[in-house]
């Protein structure tokens, strides 16, 4: 099986400095509903983990969360993608949880309900901490220039191991590339 693990804000859609507790607010990021859809039509799984500390917060619930989550996998099939899962950290950093990331309690619930070890599968995210999440696992970190990924590349000159990409499309261009030689 095929599986790609993608965070959600400033990897799929733009970065928001406030909670995206709108269906309307949620923007995608250029190329990355094709991306998805091209992933799909390659046989990949692909997963979304995302915190949302908004909800532990009061500035969302999780009916607005699905609603949001609802809308982009919408977006993603009308582009012809598909994806498979949905897993959401709703605490605070307060809440010492194993679920936020970067604690990989999202992955291992991942890989309990699909019966996987996620080595070497790609995680792609925007932060630190989701190269951090890949890591614990043994995922393979990728780390996307969109969202906070220019800043987080700046303030960690020395991203060994991770890959680095402008955004998702050009990630995904490259995997194919890959898997044909």
């Amino acid at each position: 099986m095929n599986l790609i693990v993608l965070d959600r804000d400033g990897v799929i859609n733009e970065a928001h400095n406030d909670v995206i507790r709108d269906p309307q607010d949620f923007i995608p990021i250029e190329g990355s509903l094709e991306a998805i859809a091209r992933l799909t039509r390659n046989d990949y799984r692909v997963i979304v983990i995302t915190n949302q500390s908004g909800i532990a917060h009061g500035l969302l619930t999780i009916d607005d969360v699905s609603n949001v989550h609802a809308h982009m996998q919408q977006l993603a099939a009308s582009h012809g993608g598909r994806i498979d899962a949905v897993l959401v950290c709703p605490h605070t950093p307060d809440e010492d949880c194993s679920c936020r990331k970067p604690k990989p309690g999202m992955l291992h619930d991942l890989m309990e309900r699909l019966g996987v070890e996620l080595h070497g599968v790609p995680l792609v995210g925007d932060s630190l901490r989701d190269l951090q999440t890949a890591m614990v696992v043994g995922a393979s970190p990728v780390l996307v220039k969109t969202g906070h990924g220019a800043a987080t590349v700046e303030e960690n000159k020395h991203l060994e191991g991770v890959d680095v990409y402008e955004n998702l499309a050009e990630f995904v261009e490259q995997l194919f590339i890959e898997d044909d030689t």
